[in-house]
């Protein structure tokens, strides 16, 4: 019972969220939070762009979100991937501890810092 309502807290939530980031674009709108590692630095993080990217992919414009920010992308598909594992944790263990294998976690760590590089270097 505890955890239904908690998946239903989290959709309601995301739903809400989707709803937010279609109506108002973060370019544009000071509802929005700035990078405080960006205007401290003037470095990107490895999240920068993430909001346009977002608000991007709700109008269904993959290229411009790519261009915003390249490893949400991966991200979204890494988490959906591994939200699915979990909800099959006991049908597909095997799933479940190939996804949450330390390897693949150092992996994307290593992915992540990877970008973090690159997008500052190359000002992607």
């Amino acid at each position: 019972m505890r955890r239904t309502l908690v998946i239903i807290l989290a959709l309601a939530a995301i739903i809400v969220g989707c709803f937010i980031y279609y109506a108002f674009d973060p370019s544009s709108s000071t509802l929005f939070p700035q990078c405080t590692f960006l205007s401290l630095t003037g470095y990107k993080c490895p999240g920068c762009g993430s909001q346009r990217a977002i608000h991007a992919l709700l109008h269904g414009d993959l290229v411009e979100a790519f261009k915003y920010n390249a490893l949400l992308l991966i991200a979204i598909s890494w988490i959906g991937l591994c939200l699915y594992a979990e909800s099959q944790r006991t049908r597909n263990p095997r799933l479940y501890m190939r996804l949450n294998a330390p390897l693949l976690i150092w992996l994307f760590l290593a992915l992540t810092l990877l970008w973090w590089l690159l997008r500052n270097i190359f000002n992607w």
